[in-house]
């Protein structure tokens, strides 16, 4: 008898095998949606909530596992709320035509890769980033790192090129077609230009700070990536990281700052 039940709970069918697949690829997308994001945190504060519940229901400690309980039934419901961009885009990846192209965004888990990235030619962006300091030419340069910002590569003008000191510089020539809006690199390539990035609704800003750096400050404040500005008015460079921008950096600064995050 202890056999035939042991044999019943071990038996797999082949449709329990698709079923954990499916899984395994729906978590994995999902992975890749939030990753580098600050909703990864969320979820991870969300996922410490649940098993301290179910730690506190083994204990028998009623009141906090009623509590801890209410919490979790309303879970599906503040997810929704919480998650509600990274839904949408979920969303838009499945009615988008290319979502299962191998080489746009991958096969299943071609592209697991969760640590490793190309070291960052940082030379080319000091220079032109010099340059265009000297000259006071408006530049905003997003350099992204474990979130692939695909959503905002999406909205400008893919280029998929080689990071070079000239093709910056003439991207954000005042008289070029592609000067307006940002340029995303990734993984030491130019993805795309003229992309619109999320605008910061800091108002501890300083005053003088125009579109571009609270453009700058607005993308690295909901993902992991790093934004160099170059001001049009003073020609000043500053650095966006997290909910943090620094002002007037020097080339030397700069370099120091992009060396140690990346390389």
């Amino acid at each position: 008898m202890i056999a035939l039940i042991l044999n019943s709970w071990f038996t797999i069918r082949l449709i329990d095998v698709i079923d954990i697949l499916l899984v395994a690829v729906l978590l994995y997308q999902t992975y890749r949606l939030i990753k580098g994001t600050v909703a990864i945190n969320i979820f991870l504060g969300i996922a410490s909530i649940y098993l301290i519940w179910k730690l506190v229901k083994l204990l028998e400690m009623e009141l906090l596992s009623e509590i801890l309980g209410q919490f979790i039934s309303v879970g599906v419901i503040a997810l929704i709320v919480v998650f509600q961009p990274e839904i949408r885009q979920f969303l838009l990846l499945l009615g988008t035509p290319s979502f299962m192209k191998k080489k746009q965004r991958g096969y299943l888990f071609s592209k697991l890769n969760l640590y490793s990235q190309l070291k960052l030619d940082i030379n080319p962006i000091i220079q032109a980033c010099q340059k265009m300091s000297a000259s006071r030419t408006g530049a905003l340069i997003v350099i992204a790192r474990r979130n692939e910002l695909f959503q905002f590569v999406n909205t400008g003008e893919r280029i998929d090129a080689s990071v070079s000191q000239q093709l910056i510089e003439n991207i954000f020539y005042k008289n070029s077609p592609l000067h307006d809006g940002a340029m995303i690199i990734l993984y030491n390539r130019i993805r795309a230009v003229r992309c619109i990035l999320p605008v910061s609704g800091n108002n501890s800003l300083p005053a003088d700070l125009g579109l571009r750096h609270r453009s700058a400050l607005g993308i690295t404040e909901v993902s992991d990536a790093i934004a160099i500005i170059v001001s049009e008015q003073s020609g000043k460079i500053s650095l966006s990281k997290g909910v943090d921008i620094q002002i007037d950096l020097t080339p030397s600064k700069l370099k120091s700052i992009l060396e140690e995050e990346f390389n």
